[in-house]
């Protein structure tokens, strides 16, 4: 049996600290490694305790979680899960700059033991360490400055675009490490990009509005929660919603839907991908980033039977290389390439005239 995975957790209010140890301590894979009240107490003790994943918050007295969490990812990177309030929206933007700093995941702070959603959140926090524990992390220069994929990278361009098909819906999705890929990808096309936008982000329920609000502010883009019967527009960016999948429904209208997960996720990208081969057939247009599992996966496969342009974010840039590994596997991936080559592809496909 492998050793516990050893946590620190830094957190500022000590009610909370200790619901959180409380929590931690019920799960056997799980070890309290440290509990510390600050930021500045978290950097000095890290590299004694030497944890597998800290538990985050962001609310901290004197520097902040953000800044801790830039600071942790430059000098001893360490798997990072936020432990956000989630009603909040300061404490939502500075999560998802978190997230783009190099933490992995955000979940909900903990309610008392007689609340009745204790237990799912005591569940999900407990998970999330584990899980993230297990995610390679790397030295990440300060925020702005984001990893850039290896010059040698290869760089495949396969199942190019009829001129006749050109795309009219662009669906993308990713779990782990997705809120600063997307913040990327879409944030290298234009405001006037033609086409509406999909997308899936495998987050809890309580944080997919602050997703989405977060990432209006910091790409072109115009980026709302989908909402059922909607007709998608061109330069719009559509985010499924917490718990329901987002499909494209016929008449191209977009469709909720509260069928069970797929693959253990709901929203799940393969319903979204399903959806767009169904509706869309050879003008879709997928793309399946970073994340753990395979999501994703078999719904790529079915866009790219119907003809439709697919790409996979390469190794040498996912955060995790989960769900587009398994769409390599099953050669459901035109394309594969590195995040920052992603882009300019959708940009070629959407308009056949610029260069490659």
């Amino acid at each position: 049996m492998s050793p516990p995975v050893r946590v620190m957790l830094v957190e500022d209010s000590l009610v909370v600290r200790q619901l959180l140890a409380h929590i931690v301590s019920r799960d056997p894979r799980l070890a309290l490694a440290a509990a510390v009240a600050s930021g500045e107490e978290a950097l000095r003790e890290i590299h004694r305790v030497q944890p597998d994943v800290i538990s985050m918050d962001i609310r901290l007295p004197g520097i902040d979680g953000l800044e801790t969490t830039r600071r942790i990812m430059a000098e001893r990177p360490t798997p990072i899960v936020v432990v956000a309030d989630a009603i909040e929206d300061s404490s939502l933007r500075i999560s998802m700059n978190a997230l783009r700093a190099g933490a992995l995941s955000v979940v909900e702070k903990p309610v008392g033991t007689g609340h009745r959603a204790y237990e799912a959140i005591a569940d999900q926090i407990c998970t999330q360490l584990r899980i993230m524990s297990q995610v390679p992390v790397i030295r990440r220069r300060p925020i702005g400055a984001e990893r850039l994929a290896r010059p040698d990278a290869p760089q495949e361009f396969r199942g190019t675009i009829p001129a006749t098909q050109a795309p009219s819906v662009l669906a993308v999705a990713a779990s782990t490490g997705g809120p600063p890929a997307f913040a990327k990808l879409l944030g290298a096309l234009p405001a006037d990009f033609s086409l509406p936008v999909l997308l899936v982000q495998h987050m809890g329920a309580a944080f997919m509005e602050g997703f989405a609000d977060w990432l209006n502010g910091v790409v072109p883009l115009t980026v709302v929660i989908a909402a059922e019967g909607v007709r998608p527009q061109a330069g719009h960016v559509y985010v499924a919603p917490g718990d329901r999948h987002l499909a494209l429904g016929p008449g191209g209208l977009l469709a909720l839907l509260d069928e069970p997960p797929v693959g253990g996720q709901r929203p799940s990208a393969t319903v979204l991908f399903r959806s767009v081969a169904r509706s869309a057939g050879p003008r879709g247009l997928g793309v399946l980033l970073t994340g753990m599992g395979e999501d994703g996966a078999a719904g790529l496969l079915d866009m790219h039977r119907a003809g439709a342009a697919t790409i996979a974010e390469h190794e040498s840039s996912a955060v995790v290389y989960g769900m587009p590994a398994a769409a390599v596997r099953l050669k459901a991936a035109g394309s594969v390439l590195p995040l920052d080559l992603i882009a300019p592809r959708i940009l070629r496909a959407v308009q056949p005239g610029l260069p490659a």
